[in-house]
């Protein structure tokens, strides 16, 4: 549970990093540390690089929801693009297989 002071500079940190404004080292240090060991505190976080990430063109859409819902991959390098064969997913899923993908690390 973070207390009131600490989200509220977390969420300063967080307004900055998705505006593109300047952040010192020692704030990322410290926004860094804290998400690390705190859930909420590295939702804030990672709230605020997708915004970062997020094209002002793409706004209002789908992407905004995965953004604010904090789902998918930010980092656009590891999208998937274009149409994905069934074939190549048959493959996929059968390599996996036999690597036993089912069972915990």
């Amino acid at each position: 549970m973070l207390s009131t002071a600490t989200r509220l500079k977390l969420q300063d940190i967080a307004d900055r990093i998705a505006s593109h404004e300047p952040v010192s080292f020692e704030e990322m240090q410290w926004a860094t540390k804290w998400s690390q060991h705190n859930h909420a505190a590295s939702e804030i976080i990672g709230k605020a690089r997708r915004r970062a990430a997020l094209p002002k063109s793409l706004e209002g859409g789908i992407d905004e929801f995965m953004c604010d819902m904090n789902l998918g991959e930010p980092d656009p390098s590891d999208h998937l693009i274009g149409p994905q064969s069934p074939e190549d997913l048959y493959n996929w899923f059968r390599k996996k297989r036999s690597d036993d993908w089912r069972q915990r690390d």
